[in-house]
């Protein structure tokens, strides 16, 4: 399915956005509802539900937080994030210098917490049960936790030396955090750990930190703007504006030098890609000028540029149930790519009958019952 991803004619998204879309995200209890972000500060929630029956349908804005509404973001929306746990909850964090937790059923902030410098990101865990931390890259280089229960910045973790442009909390180990910076770094955390940091990924593997220390433990040779952890948690996929993409094995921090080429990109803040899930291989979906590329995870081969929209293409979020991608742009547009549907055979012709290369090998069956051997 995801590799007949494509534009679909038949499904639209409400056009709400008067500006650029930088952050979406889909509640992972039902795949139905969708945030996204603008620049402008607006945040909008959609029903991605087909509630018409027909083909061709729009997927409806349920609510929004508009210019006029109190709470507003003053500055534009970088991330929203649903709790992970209910449909009750949502974040949101801006160049405002807020994070506000809101309720959904009377879209008001329940909650603001405020930092000295703009918010490039932040991220709840999509797995913790003992803690309800939020981690918060800002212009500083300390990396904020906020604790929902108290209400209170609990914590700060203290090793990089420049901004945080993205953070991510593992989903295999619930208090295991990647945080990605401007210094060029990556770091891994253990949130119960006071003494600093896990480990700082090395892209020379530790080859290289002999002959000069300053170069030595650096993800990538600029600035890094993304993470994204594979389902599993046992990857982690970084980005750079070295134009660069490098897979990690997150366990050992053992770079694992698949080559992906060159994965452009220009952005001056944090980079919003995703991972598909339950596909087998994974793949990337990378945002990429005005396209977003399609890569395989473990062999870093590009599969497919997906086309359409009108401008730079600021963030995609995927939709596991119905292996769908919706992706966010400065064009104002979100846009759905769904998977083709295959051609219906017509009842008279038998499938045995069809000459076998119609049949794209992704969807072969390599499964055989033991009767037709015997």
């Amino acid at each position: 399915r995801v590799l007949s991803l494509e534009l679909n004619k038949d499904r639209d998204v409400e056009r709400i956005h008067g500006s650029g879309i930088n952050t979406l995200d889909i509640e992972p209890v039902e795949g139905r509802y969708m945030l996204s972000g603008g620049s402008d500060g607006v945040i909008v929630l959609y029903d991605l539900e087909n509630l018409s029956r027909k083909p061709s349908y729009t997927c409806k804005a349920l609510c929004s937080v508009g210019r006029s509404h109190p709470d507003v973001h003053r500055f534009s929306v970088e991330t929203v994030q649903w709790y992970p746990h209910d449909t009750g909850m949502f974040t949101s964090s801006s160049f405002d210098k807020t994070l506000k937790i809101w309720d959904t059923n009377t879209l008001q902030a329940a909650d603001i917490f405020h930092f000295e410098g703009t918010v490039y990101s932040h991220h709840m865990s999509p797995v913790a049960t003992k803690h309800c931390l939020i981690a918060v890259g800002t212009k500083s280089p300390k990396v904020q936790l906020c604790d929902l229960k108290s209400g209170s910045c609990s914590h700060i973790l203290q090793g990089h030396r420049q901004e945080v442009l993205a953070v991510s909390w593992s989903p295999r180990h619930e208090h295991i955090l990647a945080t990605a910076s401007a210094d060029s770094r990556v770091k891994l955390w253990d949130v119960r750990r006071a003494s600093g940091c896990l480990t700082t990924l090395d892209q020379h593997n530790g080859e290289k930190s002999k002959a000069s220390s300053e170069a030595a433990n650096t993800a990538h040779n600029g600035r890094v703007n993304g993470l994204c952890y594979t389902n599993d948690g046992l990857h982690l996929l970084t980005i750079g504006t070295d134009d660069r993409m490098r897979l990690w094995n997150s366990s050992t921090g053992e770079n694992t030098l698949v080559n992906y080429g060159k994965v452009c990109n220009e952005s001056r803040k944090g980079l919003k890609f995703t991972i598909s899930c339950g596909c087998n291989p994974e793949f990337a979906f990378v945002p990429y000028g005005s396209t977003i590329a399609v890569y395989t995870i473990f062999t870093g081969e590009l599969i497919t540029m997906l086309r359409g929209h009108y401008s730079t293409v600021d963030c995609c979020v995927f939709q596991p149930n119905f292996q769908e991608l919706y992706s966010g742009s400065k064009d104002c547009n979100i846009l759905a790519w769904i998977p083709a549907l295959r051609e219906p055979v017509p009842d008279d012709i038998s499938e045995k009958s069809l000459p076998q290369q119609h049949l794209n090998p992704a969807y072969e069956d390599a499964w055989s019952s033991s009767d037709d051997e015997g």
